[in-house]
């Protein structure tokens, strides 16, 4: 027996002989970062195997963010020099400039890097990428509060694949900087851009000017920018499928009638917090944008039921709709979209939590919505335990496929929250 166990052993041990070395290092690059360290410690060879730099390609290290330090990444860019593509040092606050500076001189190959919320860097790391890595296609500096617009100017000068950046947060930049960014970067595709309190109508001017092939725009919170900005996004961008102008106070009906003349292929639109949208703005928006899937009107405060009989007549393709805080809307709007071409094939989520005016008759004109998987109706002091209860057992006769459901309703004495699970929709109600 002793002899049969040692024969295997022999055999176990001969794997690593038996495979060639290329085989073993494709094995290998399945393995993630923690798997490839615990592997290291295994034998020599396997160390030599899971060190091997065509393993180390993709790194993520946000799971360890709060034990990265300097020197551990400059260990890695040692290593993995040439063969690194994408990092990501998101959360990692140690991390300082100069080890971005010996990272930026061994990694000339990187296209992706992610330093978000890496707020010890400056605008030096910037300019080191910009000397050393001419290939980077993805930047991500949001949440680096050091950074100015010195970083935005190197990267247009050093950078010119970028097709992402997102630099939110970022509050001292202005329109300087995404000028020189716009020059420098006209491959642009991704402009994310979310707080920056100096960002302002000249700024997307710019923005637009040099960068026609952008498909994502990210104005959040942006305060400063006007209906002049969106105009100019219709204008010059006609590929652009999302945009964020939530929280973008002082825009109007204005900006949502020069995006249905000019942003045709809008898929995604976010105008949360801009109070003062209309009707007469989003009828203008869905009589040309069709392909919009995902729209976000919470606080949208001015709009009524006409806006949602236009959204239905418009927009066959919602997906999902949040109409949170829309104090405006009634049954009578539910029931245009309830008997939409969106509905019954498309719509998936809906939101109108905060919608005082819904009552259960708003649940009997969702019932023919199958593909429904989720309504939240938080605050709606109307919808009653009956309309809830209605909508689930009709959901049990006509759901394609087993969801979560979770309602909750205060106003009952004997089961204030009832969690239940059976197929779609999804209902959440306070």
């Amino acid at each position: 027996m002793a002899k049969i166990c040692k024969v295997l052993a022999e055999e176990e041990a001969l794997i690593n002989k038996k495979l060639p070395k290329e085989l073993l290092l494709r094995i290998f690059s399945y393995l993630d970062v923690v798997s490839l360290c615990r592997c290291a410690q295994v034998s020599k060879q396997w160390n030599i195997l899971a060190l091997d730099g065509s393993n180390w390609q993709r790194i993520d290290l946000f799971n360890f963010q709060t034990d990265i330090e300097g020197d551990v990444v400059e260990n890695i860019s040692k290593r993995c020099g040439g063969f690194l593509k994408k990092l990501s040092l998101r959360g990692c606050q140690s991390v300082e400039d100069a080890a971005l500076k010996t990272f930026a001189q061994n990694c000339n190959h990187i296209e992706e890097l992610n330093l978000n919320d890496c707020k010890k860097l400056t605008d030096i790391t910037c300019q080191h990428l910009s000397k050393y890595c001419p290939k980077l296609v993805h930047l991500d500096i949001g949440s680096c509060s050091q950074i100015t617009d010195l970083s935005l100017k190197a990267i247009g000068e050093g950078c010119p694949n970028m097709e992402h950046i997102n630099i939110s947060w970022c509050d001292q930049v202005s329109m300087s900087g995404v000028e020189a960014l716009a020059k420098g970067c006209r491959k642009l595709k991704a402009f994310i851009c979310k707080g920056c309190s100096l960002i302002g109508d000249e700024a997307v001017h710019e923005l637009t000017k040099y960068c026609p092939d952008l498909r994502v725009i990210n104005l959040l919170g942006c305060s400063s920018i006007s209906d002049e900005s969106i105009q100019y996004v219709s204008q010059r961008c006609p590929k652009i499928h999302y945009l964020c102008i939530s929280n973008c106070s002082h825009l109007s009906d204005q900006s949502l009638i020069a995006l249905g003349q000019g942003c045709h292929y809008l898929r995604t639109l976010e105008v949360a917090g801009c109070s003062l949208f209309t009707d007469s703005g989003f009828q203008a928006l869905a009589k040309n944008c069709h392909f919009l899937e995902r729209m976000d009107l919470e606080e949208c405060i001015l709009i009524t039921d006409n806006t949602l009989c236009y959204l239905a007549a418009g927009c066959p393709r919602l997906q999902k709709l949040s109409l949170s805080h829309c104090e405006l809307i009634t049954d009578d709007g539910i029931r245009h979209l309830g008997t939409s071409a969106c509905s019954s094939e498309h719509l998936s989520v809906l939101e109108l939590d905060n919608c005082p005016l819904i009552t259960d008759q708003s649940l009997d004109h969702l019932i023919t919505c199958h593909s429904l998987e989720r309504i939240e109706l938080y605050d709606c002091q109307l919808i009653t335990r009956t309309g809830i209860r209605k909508i689930r057992l009709n959901s049990i006769d006509t759901g394609p496929s087993h969801t979560s459901l979770q309602a909750k309703d205060d106003r009952s004495p004997k089961r204030p929250n009832a969690t239940l699970k059976f197929p779609p929709p999804f209902v959440k109600c306070d």
